[in-house]
C-alpha cells in the first residue's frame, strides 16, 4: 500500500526506479528483494540473478553505501552528512566513511537566482542591489552570490536551488517508506532504527532549508557576541530574509585552515586558535547555543585579527544540566580525578532501563580505565582532547548508552575545532582553554541563587505530590473494589515470533501440497489415467509440470529470504 501510494506520480516512480538501480549497481540487490521492491528491478537483471545476488568484491559495505549516496544526489548526501555525526545509530565504520562525502555541486544560472530573488522579495532586482555578481560558492541546497546594496553595503546573497524543496520532500517520502519496509521485512535493521533516522533527518534538513530560521539563529549569535572584540557575526538584512533568500554582510577574510595566506597577511596563528576555541567554549558552556557545523569553510580569519562565523543552518542547544555535567567532566580531567570523570560520563548518557546498573558501571569503568591508564604520565598539552572525547563517546556507544544528539554534535564540533587549533598552533592546549569556563560554571552550581532555585523546585514538587497522591490512591482503591484494574503486557519479540511461525507453517503447507501433487501425478501415470499421449497420462504430466514450477517458486522464495 505504501509503495502504491508513493508511486502514483510519474516523478516518484521514476525516482524510486533510479534508487533501486543505483542500489543494485552497488551490490544491495538482496536488500531490495527482501523489502519487496523487486518489481522495480529490470526484468533482465531479475532473470540473470534468479533471486541470488552475488556479493561485490573490493569496496566494503560502508564504502559502497557512501558511493551510492553520492550518486543519488543532494538528499542522500545530506543524510550521510547527518549520519556521520551519529556513530551511536549506524556504527563507527559507517560514520567514518560518510564523513568523506562533500556536497559541492555545479551552480545553477545567475539569471535563475535573480528570478527567485524577485519572486521571494517582491521587488525588482535593481530596487535592491546596485550590483549582483556571479556565483561565489555552490552547495546542494543553495548557492551564494556577491552583491552590493543601493546604500553601498557589500553583501552576500544566499539563494535556494530551484525545485530543491520538492526534490527533498519527495526523497524524504521515499526514504520513509523504505525505512518502514526495512523495519517490517529486515528485522536486523531495527538495530539502526531506520524510521528514527529518517525522522531526525527530515527535521534537520527542513530546518536547514528554512532561511528565516537561519536568520533567527544568526541574529541570536550576533547578540551573544555583540560585546566581543575578537568574534564577528555577520549582520542579517531582515527585510530581505525569506524561506529561500538570505542577505547578509560580506565577510572579507580567508578560510581558517588556509595557513599559507594567514601567514602571508601577518596574522598571529596562536591568537586565532585561542579566539576560535574560546568562542566555542562560550557558545557551549555559557550560552547553551552553538554553531553545529564548524568545518573550515564556515570559519574565516579577517585581516583585523577577528574570526568570523557563517552558515547558521545547523545549531545545537545545551541544557543547564548538560552544561554542568560537561563542566564537571573538564574539571575532573584537569584534576585527573578519573573516578569522578567516570561518574560524569555515566550521567551524560541515558542508561537503558533493562540493564544491571552495578554490572554496567563495573564494566564501563574497566573499559575506561584501560583507556585512561596511559594519560597518567602526560601533561595537559600532550593529551589529544579530541581523540580522548571521541574514544569515550565510542565507549558509551559500546555500552548502549543513548547519547543525546546535541552531545554528539558537540563531540563532532570539538573534533573539528581541535584539529583546526592544532593546525594553527601545534602547541595549543585545548583542555586548559576550557578551564575558566568550566570553573565558572561549576562555581555557579553552588551559588546561593542556584541552591535557592533548586530548593524551591523540590519543595514545589513535594507539594504537588502531597496534593495529588491521596486523590490517585482513592482512584486506585475504587478501581480495585470494582475489579476494574487493567494490566497491559507486551512481549518484545512475540509479534516477530508469530510472523516467523506463520511463514514457516505456510511454507510447510505449501511443500505438502507440492508433494501431494507429485504423488498424484505418479499415480496417474502408473494407472494410465486417460487421455494418454505417447504412453504418458496427460493429467499426470500436467500435474507434474505444475508441481515442478511451484517447487521451484518455493525454493527461490526461500533463497531470497536469506534463511536456508
Amino acid at each position: 500500500m505504501d509503495i502504491t501510494r508513493l508511486t502514483r506520480t510519474y516523478k516518484s516512480a521514476k525516482r524510486l526506479q533510479q534508487i533501486v538501480n543505483v542500489s543494485l549497481r552497488y551490490g544491495f540487490g538482496q536488500i531490495i528483494d527482501q523489502i519487496h521492491l523487486g518489481r522495480y528491478i529490470p526484468f533482465k537483471k531479475r532473470l540473470k540473478s534468479f533471486g541470488v545476488w552475488p556479493a561485490l568484491k573490493g569496496p566494503t559495505v560502508p564504502e559502497r553505501l557512501r558511493m551510492a549516496f553520492a550518486e543519488l544526489g543532494p538528499t542522500f548526501i545530506k543524510l550521510a552528512q547527518l549520519l556521520s555525526s551519529r556513530p551511536d545509530l549506524i556504527t563507527v565504520q559507517f560514520a567514518n566513511e560518510f564523513k568523506k562525502l562533500q556536497d559541492e555541486v555545479p551552480p545553477f544560472p545567475a539569471q535563475e537566482a535573480k528570478r527567485i530573488i524577485e519572486e521571494e522579495i517582491k521587488l525588482p532586482l535593481n530596487n535592491i542591489f546596485s550590483y549582483f555578481g556571479d556565483t561565489l560558492a555552490a552547495a546542494s541546497i543553495a548557492q551564494v552570490h556577491k552583491a552590493t546594496l543601493l546604500d553601498g553595503s557589500n553583501v552576500v546573497v544566499k539563494v535556494q536551488r530551484p525545485d530543491i524543496r520538492e526534490q527533498i520532500e519527495s526523497d524524504i517520502n521515499i526514504l520513509s517508506t523504505i525505512a518502514r519496509l526495512l523495519d517490517k521485512y529486515v528485522p536486523e535493521s531495527r538495530f539502526f532504527n531506520p524510521t528514527g533516522i529518517v525522522a531526525e533527518f527530515s527535521r534537520t534538513v527542513r530546518k536547514e532549508m528554512d532561511f528565516v530560521e537561519e536568520a533567527r539563529n544568526c541574529c541570536r549569535f550576533r547578540r551573544n557576541f555583540e560585546d566581543s572584540p575578537d568574534v564577528y557575526i555577520p549582520k542579517i538584512y531582515s527585510e530581505y530574509a525569506t524561506e529561500r533568500v538570505l542577505v547578509m554582510d560580506m565577510i572579507e577574510g580567508v578560510r581558517i585552515d588556509d595557513i599559507a595566506v594567514i601567514d602571508m597577511i601577518g596574522l598571529d596563528r596562536k591568537r586565532l586558535a585561542k579566539i576560535g576555541v574560546n568562542a566555542y567554549f562560550k557558545q557551549i558552556l555559557e550560552d547553551g547555543f552553538f554553531h553545529a557545523d564548524p568545518h573550515p569553510g564556515n570559519i574565516f580569519a579577517m585581516s583585523n585579527g577577528m574570526i568570523a562565523f557563517v552558515d547558521f543552518g545547523i545549531v545545537g542547544r545545551v541544557s543547564d544540566e548538560l552544561k554542568e555535567t560537561m563542566a564537571n567532566t573538564f574539571l575532573a580531567l584537569l584534576e585527573k580525578d578519573f573516578d569522578r570523570l567516570i561518574d560524569q560520563y555515566v550521567e551524560m548518557g541515558i542508561v537503558p532501563d533493562d540493564i544491571d546498573i552495578d554490572a554496567f558501571r563495573r564494566d564501563f569503568k574497566a573499559d575506561l580505565a584501560d583507556f585512561l591508564e596511559p594519560l597518567y604520565g602526560l601533561t595537559l598539552k600532550e593529551i589529544n582532547f579530541a581523540q580522548y572525547l571521541d574514544t569515550v563517546t565510542h565507549l558509551a556507544i559500546k555500552h548502549n548508552l543513548k547519547i543525546p544528539s546535541d552531545l554528539l554534535l558537540i563531540d563532532k564540533a570539538m573534533l573539528i575545532l581541535e584539529n583546526i587549533g592544532r593546525q594553527l598552533d601545534p602547541d595549543f592546549d585545548f583542555i586548559a582553554a576550557a578551564e575558566p569556563y568550566a570553573s565558572k560554571l561549576a562555581r555557579r552550581k553552588y551559588s546561593p541563587s542556584r541552591l535557592y532555585e533548586g530548593a524551591r523546585k523540590n519543595i514545589a514538587e513535594i507539594g504537588d505530590f502531597a496534593f495529588l497522591f491521596p486523590r490517585q490512591m482513592k482512584q486506585i482503591i475504587k478501581k480495585t473494589l470494582k475489579d476494574d484494574i487493567q494490566i497491559k503486557m507486551f512481549h518484545v519479540n512475540l509479534p516477530e515470533f508469530i510472523k516467523d511461525m506463520d511463514r514457516s507453517s505456510n511454507r510447510i503447507a505449501f511443500a505438502l501440497i507440492v508433494s501431494a501433487m507429485l504423488i498424484s501425478s505418479a499415480i496417474m501415470h502408473a494407472t494410465k489415467v486417460p487421455p494418454i499421449i505417447f504412453g504418458i497420462s496427460l493429467f499426470g504430466i500436467s500435474a507434474f509440470g505444475f508441481a515442478f514450477l511451484l517447487g521451484i517458486w518455493l525454493i527461490i522464495s526461500i533463497i531470497r529470504s536469506g534463511r536456508l
